[in-house]
C-alpha cells in the first residue's frame, strides 16, 4: 500500500502541470498522497494515514472546485440537461439548439437525476451534481464490499473495521477521487458495476441485473456488463440463471429511461436529437467536437480525415467481434473472470475509439483495482492479498480485540 499511495503521488504530482480543474485537482491530492506515503512507512495505523488521504484526495479539492472555480463542462452538460429535462421531457437538446460541444449530452436518461436537484432549485454545494455522485458512488462500493464481506456486518466488529478501509482506499485512489472532484461521471456507473459483480459473487444474479440496470440507464459503458455476465451465469450455473439476470438488467433499463425522458422518442426531431446527442456526438461524427480527446489510435486515425475515421469505427468493429468470439469460445468461469474480460475489453475499445480520453481507462483499471481489493476464492471470502496485509496490520489488530466472528 505504501507503493500504491507513493505512485498516486507521482502520478498527481504529474498532473498539475495540466492545470485548470485538473491541476486543482493534482494540487490537493499530490499533498494529502505525499503525507500518506509518509505515515504508511513510519506507522502501522491505518486511520490517519488514510484520514489524510481522503481529505486531500477528495473532500478539499471537492469542495474547493464547487466553491471557488467554474464548474467543469460535464457539470454544465448535466445541469443542462436536466433542466431541459424538466421543462420539455427529454434531455436532448434539437439541433436547432446545438451551439458547441456543451450543447451535447452523451449520457442516458437517468444520468440527470444528479442534477435534478439544482435544477429544482436547490443552490450552493448541496445543489452541485459532484455532492450527489460522490455519494452514490461511496455508497455503492461501501455496499459492494460489505456484499463479499465473510461475515455479515452487523454481526462481526472486524468485518466493518475492513469495510471501511477497502472503501477508503478505492475511493481516495486517483481512479476514483479525480473524475469525482473535477464532475467526470464515470465513478457512479463503476461502483454500480461494482457493486453488480459482488451480488453475482454471491449469486443474487436478479439483484445483479437490478443494479446493473442503474448504471445501464445512466451511460452506455455499463451496457458492455449484460453479455459477458450473462455469458458467466450460462455457463456457470444454468440458462435460465442467464435469462432471469439479462431479463432484469434490460426489463429496469429501459423502464427508467422511458420514465427518464418521457419525451425522448416522441416525434421526429426528438427521436434525431437522440442520435445526434448518443450516437453521433461520441464517435465524432458531428459538427462540434468534444475537447476530450486524447492522442491514442484512435483518435490519430479520426485526425487523418473520413478514411481515417472510418479506419477508426472499423477497427472498433473488428475488436468487438474478437470479444465476442473470445467470449463464446471461452466463456468467462466466474464472476473474477467477468471482471478481466470487461477490464481487456473495455482497454481495446477505449484506445480504438475516435473520441477516447484517458480518463475512460478508469474502467480497466478500476475494475483490475477491485480484482486486488477481493477475494478470489467463495469459499475463503475473506481471503485477498490486500486483506492478508492489514490483517497484519496495528489497526486491525487493535481495533479488531472488540470484533465478533471472523
Amino acid at each position: 500500500m505504501t507503493w500504491w499511495f507513493g505512485a498516486f503521488t507521482v502520478y498527481a504530482g504529474v498532473t498539475i502541470l495540466t492545470g485548470h480543474a485538473d491541476g486543482t485537482w493534482a494540487a490537493w491530492a499530490c499533498g494529502g498522497y505525499a503525507v500518506t506515503t509518509i505515515l504508511l512507512l513510519v506507522t502501522r495505523n491505518w486511520v490517519v494515514p488514510l484520514a489524510a488521504a481522503a481529505g486531500g484526495a477528495l473532500i478539499a479539492p471537492l469542495l474547493w472546485l464547487i466553491t471557488r472555480a467554474a464548474p467543469t463542462g460535464e457539470v454544465v452538460v448535466i445541469s443542462q440537461s436536466a433542466s431541459y429535462l424538466l421543462k420539455h421531457g427529454t434531455p436532448y437538446l434539437p439541433q436547432s439548439l446545438l451551439t458547441g460541444w456543451e450543447s451535447y449530452n452523451p449520457y442516458l436518461p437517468f444520468m440527470e437525476i444528479f442534477g435534478l436537484p439544482r435544477s429544482a432549485g436547490l443552490g450552493g454545494v448541496l445543489g452541485d451534481p459532484r455532492i450527489w455522485t460522490t455519494l452514490v458512488t461511496v455508497a455503492a462500493l461501501a455496499a459492494a464490499f460489505a456484499v463479499v464481506s465473510p461475515h455479515p456486518i452487523r454481526d462481526c466488529g472486524q468485518c466493518r473495521n475492513r469495510l471501511l478501509w477497502l472503501t477508503t482506499v478505492a475511493v481516495v485512489s486517483p481512479v476514483i477521487a479525480f473524475p469525482l472532484s473535477v464532475g467526470v461521471t464515470d465513478p457512479p456507473v463503476i461502483a454500480l458495476t461494482c457493486l453488480t459483480l459482488a451480488l453475482a459473487y454471491r449469486n443474487r444474479l436478479v439483484w445483479a441485473g437490478l443494479v446493473l440496470a442503474l448504471a445501464c440507464a445512466m451511460k452506455t459503458t455499463a451496457w458492455a456488463v449484460i453479455p459477458v455476465l450473462g455469458v458467466m451465469a450460462w455457463v456457470r450455473y444454468a440458462p435460465r440463471a442467464a435469462v432471469r439476470f439479462a431479463a432484469s438488467a434490460i426489463g429496469l433499463t429501459a423502464v427508467l429511461a422511458a420514465v427518464g425522458a418521457p419525451a425522448a422518442l416522441a416525434s421526429p426531431s426528438a427521436v434525431n436529437a437522440v442520435k445526434q446527442n448518443l450516437i453521433e456526438y461520441p464517435l465524432g461524427a458531428t459538427k462540434y467536437k468534444t475537447p476530450a480527446q486524447s492522442p491514442l489510435p484512435g483518435h490519430l486515425l479520426a485526425e487523418l480525415g473520413r478514411a481515417g475515421h472510418a479506419a477508426a469505427v472499423a477497427l472498433m468493429v473488428v475488436a468487438v467481434l474478437a470479444f465476442v468470439a473470445w467470449l463464446l469460445l471461452r466463456p468467462p468461469r466466474d464472476v473474477r473472470d467477468v471482471a478481466f474480460r470487461l477490464a481487456v475489453g473495455y482497454a481495446a475499445l477505449f484506445t480504438l475509439d475516435p473520441s477516447t480520453r484517458f480518463g475512460y481507462y478508469a474502467y480497466p483499471l478500476a475494475l483490475l483495482g477491485w480484482l486486488a481489493l477481493t477475494p478470489s476464492d467463495p469459499g475463503r471470502p475473506g481471503v485477498s492479498w490486500l486483506t492478508a496485509a492489514l490483517a497484519k496490520s496495528r489497526f486491525a489488530s487493535l481495533r479488531g480485540r472488540s470484533a465478533g466472528p471472523g
